[in-house]
């Protein structure tokens, strides 16, 4: 009991770390990314960089969703480009994954004594907040550690492994179980780092570990959907989009999943690492795959959930009187500006 208690206040931990530091990137560099967001849509590969980016800084992939959102709501961005967006924020958001898994056991005691200075001499300014990030990562390098240590003798129990064993049986399950752990924990980094710790220690097998992985990125898009699922409908466009694109995905890389385990098995003397570079191989090539869909995505979203007439989106249209280095306008008009209009009024 007592090792459970152990694990669960680990991965507990491991989530709040993950949600300070995203909130301590928000309040530093919040107005940039946003100005990024926006400003790099201009063809659906710059949309997908600029998503890529963003999700690397901020580390939740479900936070570029509302972001990207959020725009599409108001009429600054085009459902096309948020889609895009979101195609490389799940490319960042597995490269993101990748760093963490490397041995960092050095850098957590570093990254909190210095987040500590930081944040009690100056709390409530800049250098503050940029304490308040090192300690989320300290903290998230540190609840791995975690994890490993309280899984290791939780692998003795035999209701564990029968447990384990009925999951492996079961493919459907794998996915249903990795998606549930994706909503729960509000963060597919935090649940992929930890089926790749878990792998690593021998908790999971590595095949059991691959259908968890997928069903966290059908968690993810998930996690999005239900956050929007009372917001405008052009808001709900992106984050079902998103969720479609994902769904979609993992219907596609099922059958190539026993081949690829045939393949990393022998190929790979560290589980974990194996774990982390499914799922980025899953994102690189789901974003491969379907970056040229985000124009028909778009149009199934409004023929399915049409927007209102009188949203700021639905009168949407490009001015011919903004400058293209300021594309996209704030648009909150219906009627487009022609070329007479003066360029104050986009």
């Amino acid at each position: 009991m007592q090792n459970l208690l152990h694990l669960l206040a680990a991965i507990s931990l491991l989530v709040w770390a993950t949600h300070k530091v995203r909130t301590g990137v928000m309040h530093v560099f919040g107005a940039n990314l946003r100005s990024l967001l926006a400003g790099g849509t201009r063809n659906r590969f710059t949309a997908a960089l600029s998503g890529m980016g963003v999700t690397a800084v901020v580390q939740s992939s479900t936070a570029t969703a509302l972001m990207a959102s959020a725009f599409v709501g108001q009429g600054l961005l085009r459902l096309s480009a948020a889609l895009a967006v979101m195609r490389g924020a799940d490319v960042g958001t597995a490269l993101m994954a990748v760093l963490f898994s490397l041995d960092m056991s050095w850098l957590w005691p570093l990254c909190i004594f210095i987040g500590v200075l930081l944040f009690v001499a100056r709390k409530n300014e800049r250098p503050g907040h940029v304490g308040r990030i090192l300690i989320g990562l300290g903290l998230m390098l540190l609840a791995l550690r975690l994890v490993v240590q309280s899984t290791t003798p939780l692998l003795q129990a035999d209701a564990v492994r029968m447990l384990l064993a009925s999951v492996g049986s079961d493919l459907g399950l794998q996915l249903l179980v990795g998606a549930v752990f994706a909503v729960l924990a509000y963060s597919s980094l935090a649940v992929v780092l930890l089926i790749a710790t878990m792998a690593a220690s021998g908790a999971i097998p590595l095949d059991v570990a691959f259908g968890l992985t997928l069903g966290a990125n059908i968690g993810s898009g998930l996690v999005a959907a239900l956050t929007t699922a009372s917001s405008d409908v052009q808001v709900r466009h992106v984050t079902v989009g998103n969720l479609l694109f994902k769904i979609l995905g993992v219907l596609m890389a099922l059958p190539l999943l026993g081949p690829w385990i045939a393949y990393a098995q022998p190929m790979t003397t560290e589980p974990g690492h194996a774990v982390v570079i499914l799922h980025l191989v899953f994102n690189l090539f789901n974003s491969v795959c379907f970056i040229g869909w985000t124009g028909k995505v778009a149009g199934w979203m409004q023929q399915w959930m049409p927007t209102p007439q009188d949203s700021p989106a639905a009168g949407w249209q490009r001015p011919h009187c903004c400058p293209p280095r300021r594309w996209p306008c704030p648009v909150r008009y219906a009627r487009p500006c022609t070329r007479r209009t003066s360029s104050k009024a986009c």
